[in-house]
């Protein structure tokens, strides 16, 4: 391992929880408006995961208005002030790029019940 990994692996997040492709996500981020400091919640579908160590990123799409909007998260970034796993949903893609195309009921995924649920 040279300087450059050891100076990456102590920037590695260890609060994250698991979640994959499919699961519902609600990220808070933080805003910075001048001198002041917010956090904004962005609360969709994870469509996509990239997984590079230091440079891991997913992508969350919602529906706002009609539109929908994506955004993408490095994992790491101390933007990100808390990632909650909202539900899960039984999904047979690692990338789920095609629900750009669907529409309302067609664009639902099949949830799983975890345990903590039964």
């Amino acid at each position: 391992m040279n300087a450059l990994e050891k100076v990456e692996q102590s920037q590695l997040r260890k609060d994250l929880p698991q979640f994959r492709s499919g699961d519902t996500v609600r990220v808070h981020v933080i805003i910075k408006e001048g001198d002041k400091e917010r956090i904004q919640v962005f609360e969709g579908t994870v469509i996509g995961q990239r997984r590079a160590a230091n440079h891991s990123t997913f992508t969350v799409r919602k529906i706002s208005f009609g539109q929908g909007v994506e955004r993408i998260f490095p994992l790491h970034s101390p933007t990100i002030s808390k990632i909650e796993v909202v539900r899960s949903s039984r999904v047979r893609r690692a990338k789920l790029y095609y629900l750009r195309k669907l529409r309302g009921k067609a664009a639902r995924l099949r949830e799983v019940r975890t345990e903590q649920e039964a």
